[in-house]
């Protein structure tokens, strides 16, 4: 394990109890039937345990790019279906300009190599809100779009 994840598992495993059982989502709280497509550019940016998370702040001519269901996606351990996932895809119910972004736990951003997210820079995702967008504007992301690459979130890589 290098020093970098070493220093956040070791930040992860300092956290209270109650603070991270407040802060996480399990992926039962979401609507994983309608899967939802936002970009933007990243606002505040948290790259910490339980999982990393960010503030996006939505283009405001939002819309499903033509290619999306025909987009590759990277392998990965969960059965996820990821074409289907893609052709189903949405655009969110809500009008709401700033979404909070849960993207996946540092161990596992580590494990895609995703770079470390940082305010102001462009990304595209897939994800679902929580079930009839109900509360707060929250994504979950299930694929990542950032720098040209594609990164699924919910397992490992396969």
């Amino acid at each position: 394990m290098d020093r970098r994840t070493l220093l956040r598992w070791l930040g992860a495993t300092a956290l209270p109890v109650g603070t991270a059982a407040h802060a996480h989502h399990g992926w039962s709280s979401f609507d994983l039937d309608r899967p939802v497509y936002l970009e933007g550019t990243a606002a505040r940016v948290k790259w910490q345990n339980p999982h990393a998370e960010l503030m996006i702040d939505v283009a405001p001519s939002l819309r499903l790019p033509p290619d999306l269901a025909n987009r590759s996606v990277p392998a990965q351990t969960a059965n996820v279906d990821g074409l289907s996932l893609l052709k189903k895809a949405v655009l969110p119910k809500r009008t709401d300009k700033t979404w909070e972004v849960e993207l996946a736990p540092l161990t596992r951003m580590d494990a895609w190599k995703v770079p470390e997210i940082k305010p102001g820079q462009a990304l595209a995702l897939l994800g679902f809100t929580f079930k009839e967008e109900k509360g707060n504007p929250v994504v979950r992301v299930e694929y990542l779009w950032l720098d040209g690459k594609t990164y699924a979130l919910r397992s490992s890589p396969a």
